[in-house]
């Protein structure tokens, strides 16, 4: 096959090409036009689009490409179904980009994949084994399944998923490169792994349940900015905390008004079982503050109210600490991702009241009511330390679309990955 050669050029297209024409073709493959007046990275995506619209299965980028250049024309060039390949421009940053294509697709495809391929225990035992892959013997893993969770207090996400025939699994891996099985460890993952959301007997309608599939990405996302960070040189000990289920409905599945009570003694009503990511996420923060660790992040596709206030363009982030805010929003600065700051103070504890237990899992009303993702955000800010301190959640608004755009194609995006692994890197 002839190489299709792609370069970029500050020069506009020819005018046959169209009036500020991000693309044109020539006899060797395509150039990418750049004006000083448009988005750059726009420019990029959608090129890149376009190539892989036109069903060109190899490109070889070619001439001068910045790292953000290639990682946002692989981005957008990459579909979910048989995508194509690209040869990287000739650079330092050759091998860095093929460990951070690499972390991209196995985030992608394993909240790609179909519902009835990723099982709780699936979903845990890919994520396990892709890390011990990379991490060799600093890589250790615990799966708690099934009734066991039950029996070890572990109440959210053995609820959320008894009504599925599959059992739930908390899974644990702990990635210590130290050498010394006493070291402390610096940080946590906890990821939302909902492996399919019917929304149980809040049962969502036939059009919100079709990509419910992605509703494990917090767990997937998490994953891969662990992989990545362990193939970018990490030497921190990270516990990796996946609470993965399937919210389905069965004569064995929890119910409208049950009441659970967790680990640290709050009692929870459940007035939405389709608000199910916030109880399994509580018993992986509860974990994660019983290995005491400085910074704790979780990622969890959890409302519909983060889509609502920020598009699919932004990940949300919320915490009650100012210096953990401002350097999570300062790696995603420096790995070029966006993530902004949506409220969480104390008070938001208690804006799911119950009259049967200390708290409900939600508000009884469509969406959660005002400010939901906020209110998300305190009913989990109650299984953390008082303060929040090192604590920062992330409602992941831009993890999955469900239909291709301009500049994205139809699927997980892995947006977050490396705002994620910096985070590590740098707190």
């Amino acid at each position: 096959m002839t190489d299709f050669n792609v370069s970029l050029s500050h020069e506009p297209a020819a005018k046959q090409w169209g009036e500020n024409a991000p693309l044109s073709m020539n006899d060797n493959g395509a150039t990418i036009h750049l004006s000083d007046s448009t988005d750059e990275q726009r420019s990029i995506a959608v090129a890149a689009r376009t190539l892989d619209n036109l069903n060109i299965k190899q490109v070889r980028l070619q001439g001068d490409w910045s790292f953000d250049q290639q990682w946002t024309f692989a981005m957008s060039y990459t579909r979910a179904r048989n995508p194509g390949r690209i040869d990287w421009a000739e650079s330092e940053d050759k091998s860095n980009l093929e460990n951070h294509y690499a972390a991209m697709c196995f985030t992608r495809k394993l909240v790609n994949d179909t519902p009835e391929d990723l099982s709780p225990e699936n979903l845990a035992s890919r994520a396990a084994d892709w890390l011990k892959e990379l991490g060799g013997d600093k890589v250790s893993v615990s799966m708690t399944t099934g009734e066991a969770l039950k029996d070890a207090g572990w109440v959210g996400i053995y609820n959320v998923g008894r009504g599925s025939e599959r059992p739930p699994v908390l899974l644990e891996v702990d990635y210590n490169p130290t050498g010394d099985p006493q070291a402390p460890v610096d940080a946590v993952l906890v990821g939302k792994g909902i492996t399919f959301d019917s929304g149980g007997y809040s049962i969502k309608s036939s059009e919100g349940m079709l990509d419910m599939k992605c509703d494990m990405g917090g767990a997937a996302t998490v994953t891969g900015a662990l992989g990545l960070a362990i193939t970018s040189g990490l030497k921190k000990r990270v516990t990796l905390l996946l609470c993965c289920a399937e919210n389905l409905i069965s004569g064995h599945a929890y119910k409208l008004g049950d009441v659970i009570t967790y680990k640290n003694g709050v009692s929870v009503e459940v007035v939405n079982t389709d608000a199910e990511g916030r109880l399994v996420l509580a018993d992986g923060l509860l974990r994660a503050e019983e290995l005491e660790a400085p910074l704790i992040i979780d990622a969890a596709t959890l409302t519909g109210a983060a889509m609502v206030a920020l598009g699919k363009d932004y990940h949300a982030v919320f915490t009650m600490d100012d210096e953990a805010r401002q350097k999570m929003l300062d790696a995603a600065v420096q790995e070029n991702e966006k993530f902004w700051p949506l409220p969480l103070e104390p008070f938001h504890k208690n804006r799911c009241p119950s009259a049967f237990a200390d708290t409900a899992n939600s508000v009884a009303q469509k969406g959660g009511g005002g400010g939901g993702a906020s209110n998300a955000a305190g009913f989990l800010a109650r299984f953390v330390n008082p303060e929040g301190k090192g604590w920062v959640h992330l409602d992941l608004a831009a993890a999955y679309q469900g239909r291709g755009s301009a500049e994205l194609p139809v699927g997980a995006t892995a947006k977050g990955i490396r705002s994620i692994a910096r985070m590590l890197h740098n707190y």
